[in-house]
């Protein structure tokens, strides 16, 4: 018997694992597009009625409605960490699974999030913009060395974790903050736990990469930027709700902080994507609008790195998210509840 199953915001970076993996009894249909209330309409009714298994990333928004609308819907695979894009509730009020993929890329991200704090430190994006507009500029591309400054790393998990190890071997100073605190990073790298308002207070970078709860929404606003050193530099690597927009913006044009590196915002789908695929899905919604707007001015600011959430992205982050996906289908199938969000 062949299992039906339907995959979203399918990626040409994921063309070879499917191409080198032998999925017996699975017979997959790829969509490129996210799914939505608006995309499934697109879709053939065969297709839909017929999925036992649907496969979705971040894009996604798997409402109460779209999953009604899987007649024989079993499992909600999605390829991320997250699961805020789909209605649990909804999910579980008809005993659907749901299946997500812990602690992945979290090498990927750490190194990602030491590539924006050396290009910000060093100056290195401004100073090539400066190269490739064959311009003469008055500004100082003098930096600083790692070593002689002190790291604030907000939330200890895996990736956090990962950025503690890396900046120890760059010999910061590193201070951290999280609820739950891990006697292997004090040993191992000399990691010192303080407050949050110790943290922003002395550190030289401060890097973020706490989950989003709902409860931690503008968790970084106004106050802990003015908190901050006003020749420090901020990283979110994280989830872009956790940072206020508004505040983030009026902390730069006050010099309150001398950077900023964003690889996550607010507003995700529509502050990160061109204009024309924008309209192609009906624009923004209101609640975005402000949030899109300062994206788009900040960016252009000499002292702003903003990119499309690809921290993770590497190949072997993309081959890992693939194979433990479904290894949680297969052990779901089997009546296993290891992989379970909800």
């Amino acid at each position: 018997m062949s299992i039906n199953m339907l995959v979203f915001e399918y990626r040409e970076t994921e063309h070879a694992f499917f191409e080198n993996n032998s999925l017996k009894n699975f017979n997959i249909k790829f969509f490129t597009s996210p799914l939505n209330e608006e995309t499934l309409k697109e879709i053939p009714q065969e297709l839909v009625d017929n999925a036992m298994i649907i496969s979705v990333f971040i894009e996604s928004e798997v409402t109460e409605d779209v999953i009604n609308k899987f007649k024989n819907l079993r499992i909600i695979s999605t390829r991320s960490t997250g699961v805020d894009h789909i209605n649990c509730r909804a999910a579980k009020n008809r005993n659907i699974c749901i299946i997500n993929v812990e602690n992945y890329g979290s090498t990927s991200v750490a190194q990602f999030t030491f590539g924006l704090i050396l290009a910000l430190v060093r100056k290195i994006v401004i100073s090539t913009n400066c190269m490739k507009e064959l311009q003469k500029s008055s500004m100082s591309f003098v930096g600083r060395d790692l070593s002689k400054l002190s790291i604030g790393v907000i939330g200890t998990g895996a990736i956090g974790g990962a950025v503690c190890r890396l900046a120890h071997f760059f010999g910061m100073k590193i201070l951290a903050y999280d609820l739950n605190e891990k006697q292997e990073l004090k040993d191992k790298f000399s990691v010192q736990y303080t407050s949050l308002e110790n943290l922003l207070q002395k550190s030289d970078v401060v890097t973020l990469h706490t989950p989003y709860t709902g409860k931690n929404k503008n968790m970084i606003s106004y106050p802990q930027f003015e908190m901050m050193k006003k020749t420090s530099y901020f990283i979110n690597t994280s989830r872009g709700e956790i940072v206020d927009t508004r505040a983030l913006k009026k902390a730069l044009d006050e010099n309150q902080i001398s950077g900023v590196a964003l690889d996550v915002v607010n507003c995700e789908s529509y502050s990160l994507k061109c204009e024309e695929l924008i309209s192609k899905i009906g624009g923004v919604p209101m609640e975005c609008h402000e949030e899109v707007k300062i994206i788009n001015e900040i960016v252009k600011y000499p002292n702003v790195i903003i990119t499309p959430h690809i921290a993770y992205e590497t190949q072997d982050s993309i081959d890992y998210i693939l194979q433990k996906s479904f290894e949680g289908i297969v052990d779901t199938i089997k009546g296993g509840s290891n992989y379970f969000a909800v």
